[in-house]
């Protein structure tokens, strides 16, 4: 069973909120609701998110200030962040939003097409991050599990089934990593989301040549795994 992913929604105002709410509602993930900054950081603190929509205005602490503290923790850095506003902003507030670490910067009354198709983006490689995540670790499992039963040759025997099976999830994420880069090509896509692509293709690179050095006849059987942060 596949696990759903969670989107942040983060707005003082409950209408906006039960709005996008109906617009996500369509991509069957689990939404999140925050009415301020700082019940967007607390939820931050336990639960991974796949991306966060962020309203700019709010009282107390605003959306800007509010991207300034996710993008301070280690935690949650990485998180894309879409600003949402309702200000008749200027190149000058544009560019603030920017700098404050968000991936888009979209002005309400906004198109909910735009707005769905653009989170399902970030949906998309947040679920084959963690498709990577899990074929590492199993990969750990074996590495760690075949270290003490080296072969006359000195070499590590891993096992044939195991390693069969890690190729072939490792393979089936390659595949939607390769298609889902191409979707992004043909749709001129954010650089954000083009840049966090490439990056997942070249964690897959790192790991198909950890598994590949596993394979006998290959070396001695040893292989250092990608970090996968």
């Amino acid at each position: 069973m596949v696990q759903k992913a969670k989107i942040l929604l983060v707005d003082d105002r409950p209408e906006n909120l039960l709005a996008l709410e109906a617009i996500l509602s369509a991509l069957d993930q689990t939404l999140v609701r925050a009415s301020s900054g700082e019940e967007a950081l607390k939820a931050l603190l336990t639960d991974d998110f796949a991306v966060i929509l962020l309203d700019v205005q709010m009282p107390g602490m605003d959306g800007f200030e509010t991207a300034a503290h996710i993008k301070r923790r280690e935690r949650t850095r990485d998180i894309p962040i879409i600003f949402l506003t309702a200000i008749n902003h200027g190149p000058h507030h544009t560019f603030r939003g920017y700098a404050a670490g968000a991936v888009d910067y979209i002005s309400k009354p906004f198109d909910p097409w735009v707005l769905r198709a653009k989170v399902s983006v970030f949906v998309e490689l947040y679920m084959k991050n963690c498709q990577l995540r899990e074929q590492a670790a199993l990969l750990r499992l074996q590495l760690e599990g075949g270290g003490g039963k080296a072969s006359a040759g000195g070499g590590a025997k891993e096992s044939p089934g195991l390693l069969a099976e890690l190729s072939a999830r490792l393979a089936a994420v390659e595949e939607q990593a390769e298609a889902l880069s191409k979707q992004l090509d043909d749709e001129s896509a954010d650089a954000a989301a083009v840049a966090t692509a490439a990056h997942l293709e070249r964690k897959l690179t790192g790991l198909r040549r950890a598994l590949d050095a596993l394979e006998p006849g290959t070396g001695n059987g040893t292989a250092s795994v990608p970090s996968q942060n």
